[in-house]
């Protein structure tokens, strides 16, 4: 069985200018999927890109399996920045006889493209796609951390009965509920109140999931970098960002992320070294004026790109005198609080201990965090993101 199997080729003749592209332009830089495919082994590429042609269960947003030739298109023109990329175009995962057979075979092309070293970029088709990616992992056997950036949570409120559909509003569900699970951890960036039921919010209380309102990050998106530096996988929809800056989704909002804070959150992705695919889903470009959508998700995506390949390479802790050690102890606390920074890129962790019925191999877990912890910590307060990743290990 080859990757070829399960992609179609590319028609570019919508996608390259008149006069073709120029040299430094990553229509230029791409190794494309026309007619021949291409040899994943041989060339050693970093990245690859997948468009996924299915909005069967994407609700209120019929038509957004158009969209990856769409950003396609706006990606090829934008230019290299300072670095040599290797990344290939395979192509479009068709629309399956069921919704399920594109599932299945997204979850391969992922799988395979994993074990490859090598990252997948998604072009969605509706979140629901986001159990596909999820169950890539399966195979693999590697837990996993999901961060989505959505302005809801896509829990369906009777998630625990039979019965419910994978849907773009439901796909979490799925996740939550699939045995054997491989979920260690699960974050929101930018859920909004008005969207969300209080009872999603009890349900993320009660398994100790990170979940941040809009309201927390915006103008401040700095305090999202710690939570996806701690993603293996993200899922972004782009109507997690306003209206006026995406408006191609049928269910854009009038509020949500900037386009630049947008391209941010996918800068951060990029750094992150433990990170190994992320989709962009329900654009839809009948909804696009202009193609202005479309033209943010291919700026976000080169942000993704540049992070990518400015990645430090520096989770602790090898060598030890590449970082930091910093030791607090509370008032009345069993646990010693250990930080750890990077000399190399002042990026912070916390030393989180198992417990005794922890793991056998390590003493400590190493959980991102912000300088804020650790200056809550000198003050003789416990961090909260401390504390949940202590129960979640018990």
């Amino acid at each position: 069985m080859s990757l070829a199997d399960f992609l179609t080729p590319i028609n570019t003749d919508q996608l390259i200018p008149e006069k073709g592209f120029n040299a430094s332009q990553l229509g230029s830089k791409i190794d494309v999927f026309t007619n021949h495919f291409p040899d994943l082994e041989e060339a050693r590429y970093d990245i690859a890109l997948i468009g996924v042609l299915e909005d069967r269960n994407a609700v209120n947003n019929e038509g957004c399996a158009d969209g990856p030739d769409k950003i396609r298109e706006k990606l090829y023109s934008l230019y290299e920045g300072n670095y040599t990329i290797r990344i290939a175009d395979l192509g479009n995962i068709a629309r399956g006889e069921s919704v399920t057979d594109s599932y299945i075979a997204l979850k391969t092309v992922i799988n395979e493209l994993v074990r490859a070293n090598v990252v997948p970029i998604i072009l969605g088709g509706g979140q629901d796609l986001t159990y596909a990616q999820y169950m890539a992992y399966e195979d693999l056997e590697m837990k996993v951390d999901l961060v989505v950036i959505d302005k809801s949570f896509d829990l369906d409120d009777e998630f625990e009965s039979a019965g419910f559909e994978t849907t773009s509003e439901a796909f979490l569900s799925k996740i939550l509920l699939h045995e054997p699970n491989y979920l260690f951890n699960f974050s929101n960036l930018g859920y909004q109140t008005y969207f969300t039921s209080q009872e999603s919010l009890r349900v993320m209380d009660k398994l100790l999931f990170d979940v941040h309102r809009l309201g927390e990050l915006s103008g401040n998106v700095s305090v999202a970098e710690p939570v996806i530096r701690n993603a293996g996988m993200v899922s972004f929809d782009v109507g997690a960002i306003k209206a006026s800056d995406a408006m191609g989704n049928g269910n854009a909002s009038p509020n949500g992320f900037y386009g630049e804070e947008a391209c941010q959150l996918c800068r951060y992705a990029g750094f992150n070294d433990k990170l190994t695919s992320i989709g962009f889903y329900e654009y839809n470009p009948k909804y696009d004026d202009n193609g202005r959508t479309a033209m943010l998700l291919a700026q976000m995506i080169w942000y993704f790109i540049e992070g990518f390949y400015n990645r430090k390479s520096d989770f602790p802790l090898n060598p030890r005198s590449h970082y930091l050690i910093y030791k607090t102890t509370l008032k009345h606390e069993e646990h010693e609080l250990v930080f750890v920074k990077s000399k190399k890129s002042d990026r912070w962790w916390m030393q989180v201990p198992y417990p005794s019925n922890g793991s056998a191999n390590e003493r400590s877990h190493l959980v991102p965090c912000r300088y804020e912890d650790y200056k809550t910590a000198v003050d003789g307060e416990m961090p909260d993101l401390w504390w949940r990743t202590y129960q979640k290990l018990s």
